[in-house]
């Protein structure tokens, strides 16, 4: 066995025992003292919102309040101001449905770059016991790390291209289940009520996320503003625009969802076509660079045989 074979084999196992003790060392209590924020902040909740008290202040469910984190949360500011955050990041969340911060997601996607280069870092050791061990591989923990974050990116922006997707989808028949129930002699906030009980899906969601708003206290305009805010879809906003225009100026809503109803269906119209046009375009491409190549081959290549052999 070689030296590298040797130090690869001894940091295989001294990470093993050095990951079993910060775990056991993670499971044991807290024992220094709480610091002045988590003491006196119970007693300011009422003049200091709950979002910009510590997190140890509020208690969680089945999970008891305790300390010791510095270290992980200052990783996870540090790595939120190296990749960013702010307005951009929290609509993506919103659009994907999670209820969860930016910092959050940051950090767990931080979480996911140190698992990348924890498993590139486990490859590389067992290259180098097995003596394989080359220049070029001992990047590839930072190709994990980075390939890990990327992936964790890439989930939420398919998460929400998918749930935009749908509420796409079922924009057009919401507004015309709402027309109906107008055209039926109920108003606006009890028809909203009557499609967040009998109905389902992303948009529903949304609708009874209004509706609770309206309840507590929020006025309907304001509150279906800050779903157009918080979605932002053109053509629900659209559609929001003119029902907050009809609500303040007294016009007929059922014909004013009526005509949004229209105007979804044919944008979704459009789009199947424009859609359409991009998969005949996908579809060509195994045509003209799998098919015709094989059609060529099995045409060419008995002339090319016979004419090697000699024959005719």
């Amino acid at each position: 066995m070689s030296g590298l074979s040797v130090l690869a084999t001894a940091a295989l196992i001294g990470g093993g025992f050095a990951a079993g003790v910060l775990s056991m060392l993670a499971a044991l209590p807290r024992w220094r003292a709480p610091s002045l924020a988590l003491r006196i902040g119970p007693y300011v909740r009422d003049v200091v919102p709950d979002e910009r008290l510590p997190r140890a202040v509020l208690p969680a469910v089945g999970v008891l309040p305790a300390g010791g984190r510095a270290l992980w949360e200052a990783l996870r500011r540090r790595f939120e101001r190296l990749l960013g955050g702010g307005e951009t990041l929290r609509l993506r969340l919103t659009q994907a449905g999670l209820q969860r911060d930016p910092a959050s997601f940051r950090g767990r996607q931080l979480g996911w770059a140190l698992g990348g280069i924890a498993a590139g870092a486990v490859v590389v050791t067992a290259l180098a016991v097995t003596g394989r061990l080359s220049v070029p591989t001992t990047v590839l923990p930072l190709l994990c790390g980075a390939g890990a974050a990327a992936a964790y990116d890439a989930q939420l922006s398919a998460r929400a291209k998918a749930r935009r997707a749908r509420l796409s989808d079922e924009l057009p028949t919401t507004l015309e289940f709402l027309a109906l129930c107008l055209s039926a002699g109920e108003g606006f906030l009890d028809a909203l009520r009557r499609v967040t009980a009998v109905g389902s899906g992303e948009l529903t969601v949304e609708l009874r996320r209004v509706v609770l708003a309206v309840g507590t206290g929020s006025p309907l305009a304001d509150a279906l503003g800050e779903m157009q805010r918080r979605l932002d879809l053109p053509a629900l906003s659209r559609a929001i625009d003119q029902v907050i225009a009809a609500l303040e100026r007294g016009a007929p809503l059922a014909a004013v969802l009526q005509a949004q109803a229209g105007d979804a269906r044919e944008e979704a119209k459009r789009t199947l076509i424009e859609q359409a046009g991009r998969k005949e375009i996908l579809m060509l491409l195994p045509l003209v660079f799998l098919i015709l190549p094989l059609s060529v081959l099995f045409a060419v290549y008995p002339g090319l045989f016979i004419l090697r052999l000699g024959i005719g």
